[in-house]
């Protein structure tokens, strides 16, 4: 199988990591199509090691359609080895339907991940627009192109559903990069640092 572009979906060769690398796998998961991108960290930046969408057809019954999502994603598990896994969470949508179908979607992709022993984040689509593009109510649109900035990806066939999930991961590595909240309000601040405040 190949991604969007043509490019190889899951490199079969061994990566040399280097030190202090980290990588993530973002998922954007649907039980019609699941996007899916592996982003790393390293001191020289970000970098798309790969991403692609796991696509069902809609006359396929739900358990295989599950089925699908979970061992091409144990693929992609097995291909990069991610350190940690991202997941877009649901929206609260009117139809009912819609929103269980979505769940299962994410119950597999999340079950990929935990039975490789991945740790495991959620988050919603404002929290991934958010760290993405610096609006909630981004469009896809948006985020595709953000990410596509960010990680000076050439996909030109990407698509949107590959870019969420690619944005999820990235979410998650900045929130990996957030420096820890020590101090809940300026007063704690204060009391536990007074040498850095001037009178």
């Amino acid at each position: 199988m190949a991604d969007e572009d043509g490019s190889p979906r899951h490199p079969r060769r061994a990566r040399r990591r280097t030190n202090r690398e980290v990588i993530i796998l973002g998922i954007d998961p649907g039980t019609l199509v699941t996007g899916y991108g592996v982003v790393s960290r390293s001191a020289s930046g970000m970098r798309l090691l790969g991403c692609g969408t796991i696509k069902n057809d809609s006359r396929r019954s739900m358990p295989l359609r599950l089925m699908a999502i979970y061992t091409e994603l144990c693929a992609v598990i097995t291909a990069f080895h991610p350190d940690e896994c991202a997941v877009e969470s649901a929206f609260y949508g009117k139809n009912a339907q819609s929103a269980l179908k979505l769940g299962h979607a994410r119950g597999v992709s999340i079950l990929a991940a935990v039975l490789h022993e991945i740790p495991t984040s959620e988050y919603s689509p404002r929290e991934v627009k958010r760290a993405v593009v610096g609006n909630g109510a981004a469009s896809k649109e948006q985020v595709q192109f953000m990410v596509k900035s960010l990680l000076h990806a050439t996909h030109s066939k990407m698509l949107l559903d590959a870019s969420d999930a690619i944005a999820t991961a990235v979410c998650h590595l900045h929130r990996l990069g957030a420096p820890a909240l020590k101090c809940k309000d300026w007063k704690s601040f204060v009391r536990d640092h007074p040498d850095r405040v001037r009178p």
